[in-house]
């Protein structure tokens, strides 16, 4: 299974953890979403978020300002 990706890039805060969110719904458990953003805030946010919703954060990197995410959805809805 391919990660689903999500360009949120030029968006501001609170809108990529929004879409994101928004995006994981959609998406069946366990399925990876690959989230790309320039929002610096959104180190901090999706962190925050995984941690909240209990999604899992796989990985971040920070590739010339441009901040990839991978979030893993949850098992199941609480």
């Amino acid at each position: 299974m391919s990660d689903t990706v999500l360009d949120v890039r030029g968006l501001s805060c609170p809108l990529p953890v929004l879409k994101a969110n928004r995006a994981l719904r959609s998406l069946p458990a366990g399925a990876r979403l690959r989230v790309l953003a320039t929002d610096r805030a959104s180190v901090s946010d999706f962190q925050v978020f995984c941690r909240e919703t209990g999604h899992a954060l796989v990985s971040f990197a920070d590739e010339n300002g441009i901040f990839s995410f991978t979030i893993k959805r949850r098992s199941q809805d609480v």
